[in-house]
């Protein structure tokens, strides 16, 4: 039996951004930062597009926080990639009308943006004419080209962000399963699979596609369940890489689910991929079959017993998961839906798959997709549910506000305003959002 101050669960971006802010906030407690696989970020948190994301795709008005995240995380990823000698490409993003009546939703995320602290000459609306004075190989409507976005290596910034909070004094717990978290006392007892039990003060359920497992654990959000689905990406060749000079995302084709079209990434390295697509799957570590027919009939009975058997009854979700299998299967599919607006690209000259990843979607009782992060208080403990994109752009600074709402909450203490948390201030950080 072991004791700590603080156990945070989950070593991905999240995770490793809250030990990097309690370790620099509290020299000396006894932080433990708890991370299944044998290094941080090994899921969702590294299996992305690398995107800093501008925040114009945000309704402030029902993800205003997560817009304000990724507006500050922004300059706070830039400043700390500069300062560990990592790449921080800034070379802006392209949303593309596919048609006139897409227009209008360009302009609205124009007016998103600026609410959501962009300014006025961050974002460029054009026609399909004067885009082709500069991207000749896009064809499209209309566009809004964001200069405000760039590429990173996350799996590299989180790293580095662990490094750090070990340097300040936490704990990095790698290869180390919690398997179980109860409530004992005044505190919570973790089971690790490798080191038996650890007692914490305090804990923080950052686990990402198992957060709804942990929290079900300790009887939190047991009205909501977490469906998954599987992000896909084919890697251009190299003759592709001057093709264009920015990624290109196209408004979606179905605003009722949380879910991007594939697009055309431009990476931090100058390579460039085309996806992700969102196939269902029943496990948070499904990527691939095997993986899946484990997973398939507990996560089937979960479904059955919860709002999600709504969501699959759906015939619209259906027609939107059929869609997404077949964009899986079929190569040709898949490049299809993006030379709609990149028409050059010849799907045979795809040759090898990108890495996949994983997106966890919570869904409520009713079987309605949750938009939103949810952040839940329990016996001794925090915990971040359905955290999806921007989540990566803005952790750094959404860190400071967990730890603020647990301080608020009275579930943690010795929050100090000006402390240094390497190059920045603990406070101006949570004023920022």
């Amino acid at each position: 039996m072991k004791r700590c101050d603080v156990a945070i669960v989950g070593g991905g971006i999240l995770g490793a951004a809250i030990s990097y802010f309690m370790a620099h906030l509290n020299p000396g407690a006894d932080i433990v930062l708890i991370e299944r696989e044998r290094e941080a970020a090994c899921h969702a948190s590294g299996r992305n597009t690398g995107k800093v994301h501008a925040p114009y795709l945000y309704d402030p008005d029902k993800k205003g926080l997560f817009a304000r995240a990724a507006l500050a995380g922004y300059s706070m990823w830039k400043e700390y990639a500069h300062s560990k000698g990592l790449p921080f490409r800034d070379d802006g993003v392209i949303e593309v009308a596919l048609d006139p009546g897409q227009t209008a939703t360009l302009e609205k995320y124009r007016r998103w943006g600026i609410r959501n602290g962009l300014g006025e000459g961050d974002m460029t609306m054009l026609d399909g004419r004067d885009l082709r004075r500069t991207e000749p190989e896009v064809h499209c409507h209309a566009a809004l080209v964001c200069s405000r976005d760039a590429s990173v290596d996350y799996r590299s910034l989180t790293a580095h962000m662990v490094q750090d909070a070990v340097s300040a004094g936490a704990k990095f717990l790698p290869g180390h399963d919690a398997t179980a978290l109860t409530v004992a006392g005044d505190r919570v007892r973790i089971t690790l699979n490798r080191v038996g039990t650890l007692e914490a003060d305090f804990v923080v359920n950052a686990a990402g596609g198992r957060s709804m497992e942990v929290a079900h654990g300790m009887g939190i959000a047991t009205d909501y369940t977490n469906v998954y689905f599987r992000g896909e990406y084919w890697r251009a060749p190299p003759a592709y890489r001057t093709l264009t000079s920015k990624s290109v995302y196209s408004v979606p084709s179905n605003p009722r689910y949380p879910f991007l079209d594939p697009h055309w990434i431009v990476r931090v390295d100058g390579s460039c991929e085309v996806g992700p697509n969102a196939v269902p799957v029943f496990s948070p570590y499904g990527y691939d079959a095997a993986s899946n027919a484990r997973s398939m009939l507990p996560k089937v009975m979960e479904m059955l017993g919860s709002g999600a058997r709504r969501t699959a009854m759906d015939p619209e979700f259906q027609r939107m998961a059929a869609k997404e299998i077949r964009s899986s299967l079929s190569k040709r599919a898949m490049i299809g839906r993006v030379r709609r607006f990149i028409p050059r690209l010849d799907p045979a000259r795809f040759a090898r798959r990108g890495t996949a990843g994983i997106r966890s979607l919570a869904v409520d009782a009713g079987g309605a997709f949750v938009p939103d992060v949810m952040v839940m208080e329990g016996p001794h403990s925090l915990h971040i549910l359905n955290y999806n994109s921007p989540g990566a752009t803005g952790a750094l600074p959404f860190a400071t506000h967990l730890i603020r709402t647990a301080a608020d909450a009275g579930l943690y203490r010795n929050v100090l305003e000006d402390a240094a948390c390497g190059p920045w201030r603990f406070g101006e950080v949570t004023h920022a959002i």
